[in-house]
């Protein structure tokens, strides 16, 4: 007879099953233990952001280390809103990205709202994923050029993950999905060492071999991006647009606020986070997913109503 520790799992023969009777923490244990069970990751689906983050910390208390537990944040900005997610959200979502398509086993807690989102392809994170070595040859402009490419924000001092400060023979840089920022130190055109380095008293930490740099942004803002972006809004929205705010700071290469509710028009196909996970990812439904859904896309039909008047910020529909 299953029970917490040993929850009922589907089986080609019964592609779902229903659990019932889970209080308090039950539910967490029981979807750990379905995790340890399954040759692959779950993806748990929760309510909102509030109660995925909850979840998840239920979950990491019951998880072994060798069951990591990821999260994809929400912008957590209101449908067509005029700002930006903050940096450490779009630094969360873009390391859970580039680690989805390689996880074996572990769990995923998504928001419903999350979950809808439309995302990048995958191809475009892997693709502006880098990767330095101790000992490897650099070429600093070149290296710059690729890290503008990627959206890093070149600045006096590095402080905010997406930033990247070069001093000579130093580059700082603070990759999204790290959780401290990096000393790159040069011997001419090879990398001589790279260390953590605290950017309240700029001293420098643990000295590594290997890191890894992600995208600034689910976007790219190269003059191929900024052209291919420019024809795409021409041929989806009508009149002038020189009078759109949108156009004429992407056109100057400038990421204006909210610019993330136009994602559509820097791809030609985008993905779902279902592009993005392993062929024997398990899916929970913690939350009623079907329903939440509907009053979600209720509410983002109304934002849009509300919004969608403002001939100098047009929007995308929401599907």
């Amino acid at each position: 007879m299953p029970t917490v520790l040993e929850p009922l799992l589907p089986a080609p023969t019964r592609p779902e099953v229903r659990w019932g009777e889970l209080y308090g923490g039950a539910l967490a244990l029981a979807i750990a233990e379905a995790a340890r069970a399954h040759a692959g990751p779950l993806l748990v689906l929760a309510a909102g952001a509030r109660e995925a983050e909850r979840l998840a910390e239920e979950l990491r208390f019951y998880a072994s280390a060798a069951l990591p537990v990821l999260g994809l944040p929400d912008y957590e900005t209101l449908p067509y809103d005029v700002f930006s997610p903050h940096p450490d959200i779009t630094s969360q979502r873009l390391a859970s990205l580039a680690a989805l398509p390689g996880l074996k086993h572990g769990l995923i807690v998504v928001a419903v709202d999350a979950l809808a989102m439309r995302l990048p392809p995958a191809a475009f994170v892997a693709a502006h994923t880098l990767q330095l070595a101790s000992g490897e040859r650099l070429d600093p402009a070149g290296f710059r050029e690729r890290l503008s490419a990627a959206g890093y924000a070149s600045v006096s001092q590095v402080a905010a993950p997406g930033e990247v400060a070069l001093r000579g023979s130093l580059i700082d840089l603070w990759p999204m999905g790290a959780e401290a920022p990096y000393r790159v130190d040069l011997d001419d055109d090879r990398i001589d060492s790279i260390r953590t380095f605290d950017p309240e008293t700029q001293r420098s930490g643990e000295r590594l071999e290997r890191i890894r740099l992600l995208p600034a942004r689910e976007f790219e803002l190269t003059a191929e991006a900024i052209k291919d972006f420019r024809r795409r809004y021409r041929q989806r929205f009508e009149g002038d647009v020189t009078r759109s705010q949108v156009y004429k700071s992407v056109s100057e290469g400038l990421p204006v606020g909210g610019i993330e509710y136009y994602l559509p028009l820097f791809f030609d196909a985008l993905a779902t986070l279902f592009d993005y996970l392993p062929p024997a990812t398990l899916l929970v439904d913690a939350c009623g997913a079907e329903a939440v859904a509907a009053r979600g896309w209720e509410a983002i039909g109304e934002r849009h109503e509300q919004r969608r008047h403002d001939i100098e910020r047009p929007l995308l529909d929401p599907a």
